[in-house]
Order: structure tokens, then sequence, then C-alpha cells
């Protein structure tokens, strides 16, 4: 990892196959930290117990489970919650309110508490530089692979980096962040302008994306910095330096969620522009980009454009039909509204063979422009969705 971090993930016993399900960040001196967090109604224990905890702009580890959201677990869940904090910090020989909790899993059920308790002693023995893969797999729960990213800059002459891991899979649909990320960087910043970088980075990057129109009840992305590379963001000029490359770990993170989504074989941007406005062309997009009927289209590598249209035009903004132009990749489907034929279909069915592609839709309108990234809808994700909680 970079300077001063260490992470690690064990097998606790709340996933009953044995997987690990249990990690935990330590920074060797206190970080600042920013977060943002699922706008849903139905918060998580430690959603709510971070958000106050997250004011003080400081942070030292983070422990996280996965397995078990502890979601709509009443009092208890949030006793819990604070339980988590508690052993690590106990264990790790510091306050107990520079320990964020985070947790992913069956919603509704109760936390299997004393078995984080009995786990925690060898949670903090395995911390290690080198342990952010072991935390990446302890967050799993419906994804195929772990995802663990790092990126290097400089300012002023001295390296800092940035390595971020993230989870999910399915309910992916972003209201501020998406399922669990986390961001550790040795470069010095204060909390606010951390908080303005998180905020640009996850709106460029997170919250572009979706699975299944589903926001969970956890979705979070904590961005500690603990300074010990030696270099700072100082100037406006330094962090936009930084935030860069931020963007690029997010959005990179964001698109491994996408290739990930739960039975998904298609990674798709559905570009929308010449809008009147660049929030008409966002509705757009995401319209799109949620519709089960263009998604099972894409599964089906059929060129369904006729879906793709009329996704559009109940997104609940202005768009004329006849104006509106439409590719696959650089394959013109359409063209005034209307279709451009046969030998079109046929070069756009190419397009829907490959893995990644875009979808653009030019509303030949105004200057308003948008994207959002997606993926198929499989019959894999009905049979994970079916039997999720066994």
């Amino acid at each position: 990892m970079n300077t001063g971090f260490k992470a690690t993930g064990i097998a606790s016993g709340i996933k009953k196959n044995g997987a690990k399900d249990l990690g935990l960040i330590f920074s060797e001196v206190p970080a600042n930290v920013a977060g943002v967090f699922t706008r849903n109604k139905v918060l998580a224990a430690p959603v709510l117990l971070d958000k106050e905890r997250i004011k003080s702009g400081i942070c030292q580890a983070v422990i996280a489970n996965s397995g078990n959201a502890n979601c709509c677990a009443g009092e208890q869940g949030m006793r819990d919650a604070l339980s988590m904090c508690r052993y690590a910090s106990e264990h790790l020989g510091i306050s107990e309110n520079l320990v964020i909790g985070a947790s992913t899993g069956v919603i509704g059920q109760p936390m299997p508490i004393g078995k984080i308790e009995a786990a925690v002693p060898e949670l903090v023995r395995e911390l290690n530089a080198e342990g952010i893969g072991d935390f990446a797999e302890a967050i799993m729960t419906t994804d195929t692979f772990p995802k663990t990213l790092s990126v290097q800059g400089q300012l002023d002459g001295k390296t800092f980096s940035l390595i971020g891991v993230a989870k999910g899979s399915g309910m992916i649909c972003p209201d501020m962040a998406t399922m669990l990320c986390f961001v550790c960087s040795d470069i010095a910043a204060t909390p606010e302008v951390l908080m303005e970088c998180l905020s640009l980075g996850t709106d460029r990057s997170f919250n572009r994306i979706t699975v299944d129109g589903d926001t969970s009840t956890n979705d979070m992305i904590l961005l500690m910095a603990n300074g010990l590379s030696g270099a700072e963001i100082r100037t406006w000029e330094h962090q936009q330096v930084f935030q860069r490359l931020l963007d690029k770990l997010l959005l990179d993170l964001a698109k491994m969620v996408i290739k990930d989504g739960e039975g998904a074989t298609k990674q798709v941007e559905i570009a929308v522009r010449g809008a009147l406005s660049d929030s008409d062309a966002r509705k757009i997009a995401d319209t799109i980009g949620n519709s089960n009927l263009v998604k099972t289209a894409l599964f089906g590598e059929d060129a369904n454009w006729g879906r793709i249209l009329a996704a559009a035009g109940r997104a609940g903004v202005s768009l004329d039909p006849g104006r509106a132009d439409m590719f696959f990749n650089d394959v013109q489907m359409v063209k005034d509204g209307v279709g451009c034929g046969d030998a079109a279909e046929a070069r756009a069915a190419e397009v829907l063979k490959t893995s990644e592609f875009a979808i653009t839709l030019d509303l030949n309108m105004g200057p308003g422009q948008a994207s959002v990234l997606t993926c198929d809808f499989s019959v894999e994700y009905v049979r994970i969705n079916a039997d999720y909680r066994s």
C-alpha cells in the first residue's frame, strides 16, 4: 500500500461458506477524511454512525464486514455498529471515534456481533502493508472478483499515491455513492479539500453507473489522506493534479463494478447529446441505462433501437423524435427518428457482439450532453437475486 497504511481481511464466520468477510484498513497516524453516503431514506446503522463521526474530519481506521448489512436491525443494529468500531479501537490502541465502520450483505438480519468480537484480535495481528487485496476479498458479496487500483502523482517533486478498493456487483444505481469504496492516499490535504475533490470525483464516476436501478442502504465512499508522503495540496494547481488522479481512480473502479454487474456480459456507455440542457441529457441517459427492456435487448445482442428511443421519450424532458439520430459506436442506426435499414442493423449487430461499446443518442435540439455506464440484464442476474439470502 502507500505510505503509512496497512490492511487485511479474514474469515470471521459471518459467511456460511467460510470466505473472507471481515476487513480492516489502518493508518499509522490519524488521517484527514471525507465521505459521501447513500441518500436512500432507509439507512444502515454504520451509515448513520459514520455520518456523525466523519464530521470531525479525522479517521484512522476502517473496519468493514460482508455477509450482513446491519440494516433494519433496530436499536440493536446501532449497538452492534458501535461495538464493531470499539473492538477495533481497543486492539489498535486508538480512540473509538477514529474508527469508521461499514457493512454490506443481507438486510434485516441480526448481526452476529460475537463472531466479529472474537475475530478482531486476529484481524489486527494480520495487518500488513500488502493487505489491500485481502481487504478487497473480505468486502465482497456477489462480486466475482476483488476490485483494487492504484495511481501515483507528483507535487513539487514529491511522489504521492492513491490506492482504491471497491465492492459492488448488484443493487447498483448510485445516489451519492455506490456500495462500498475506500481510497487511501499519503498526500496532505484538508478535509474540506478532500470533500470537494471526492464530491466531484464521485459525480464523474460512481454516480454515472447503473446495473439494475437499485440504490443500496449502505452505499459509501471514504477518502483518507495521512500526509506521510510529504506531498501537500497547497494551491489550486496542486488540487487539480490530485483531482485528475482521483477522477481516474474512481472512474476505473466504477467501470470494474459495471463489468462485474451480476451476470453482466456487456459494458455499455449511454451517451446523450443535443439535449436542451445537461440535466435533460442526464435524465434521458439514466432512463435508457435503467430500462430493463433495453438491457435485455443488449443481452440478446438485438439492436432494438425502438426500445431506446421509447425509453428516452418517457424521461420527462423535451425532445422531438423527428430530429433524433442514434449510433451504435460509429454505426448510424437512426436518422431524423427513422431507422437506417437492414444494412445498418447488420453492422450494429456486429457491434453488439463485443463486450464494450457505446450507444449515442443525438437529439439535435441544444448543447446539453451527459453519459452513464450500464450493463446488460442476463438470466444469471435473475438467478443470483432470486436466492440471494440463501
